[in-house]
């Protein structure tokens, strides 16, 4: 946490990021799978991954449609319509795994009435997908998403977009939390309160109100 961290009981409103926070990080497999389809062979598939995250910026910002990022990074295949809606799907499907721990951390939070934001760099598959959870819809204020905003973190047209989505709070009394620290700096540039997500769920739970540490070993 940065040195300013409101207490937990002050804090107005909370903006998360999604992966990496309340989503698990895609396995070995998963990726192997998507690069299988994409055409990458075995041996290439750490290949696929650093070729993925370079194109991906524009794909999240929604500059990109489906089809240009993922004409970029098939192999050795013609990208037919079914083969396209199979890479949406499959690519979808790995980012929607959540850490339940954390969503019960949440729940608690919620119930004290505290304002949650999700603040996501995600495509527009994505964004869909994580608006069809149950998590989303009942313990979620609002949820922005980098390709419907036109804009990634850390861009600071995001971090004023979810602070319009949480009702305007004061900055210093919002706390934002993110698995990378650059985003959490870009933040903190803007006065609000920030926690880099490392994983830790016991800190996690330190800086929302009302939680019982029962509730996370029960998770």
């Amino acid at each position: 946490m940065n040195p300013a961290t409101p207490a937990p009981a002050s804090l107005e409103a909370l903006i998360l990021d999604y992966n990496g926070v309340i989503g698990r990080q895609p396995t070995a497999p998963m990726w192997a799978e998507l690069a299988e389809l994409a055409g990458w062979p075995t041996n290439m598939h750490l290949n696929f991954q650093q070729a993925f995250w370079a194109d991906r910026e524009a794909y999240d910002a929604g500059i990109d449609s489906d089809r240009a990022f993922w004409t970029r990074l098939v192999r050795g295949r013609d990208l037919t319509p079914g083969l396209l809606t199979t890479l949406r799907t499959t690519d979808t499907a790995m980012w929607l795994h959540t850490d339940p721990v954390v969503l019960n951390i949440l729940r608690a939070a919620h119930q004290t009435g505290l304002r949650q934001v999700v603040l996501s760099n995600a495509p527009h598959p994505v964004a869909d997908g994580i608006d069809a959870t149950e998590w989303r819809s009942t313990l979620m204020s609002a949820a922005l998403y980098s390709a419907r905003l036109g804009r990634n973190k850390p861009a600071p047209e995001a971090y004023e977009a979810a602070l319009a989505a949480a009702g305007w709070p004061n900055p210093a009394t919002t706390l934002f939390i993110d698995d990378r620290d650059s985003n959490c700096q870009a933040a903190q540039a803007l006065g609000i309160s920030t926690l880099h997500y490392t994983g830790n769920t016991s800190q996690l739970a330190r800086a929302l109100p009302a939680l019982k540490p029962s509730l996370i070993s029960a998770a």
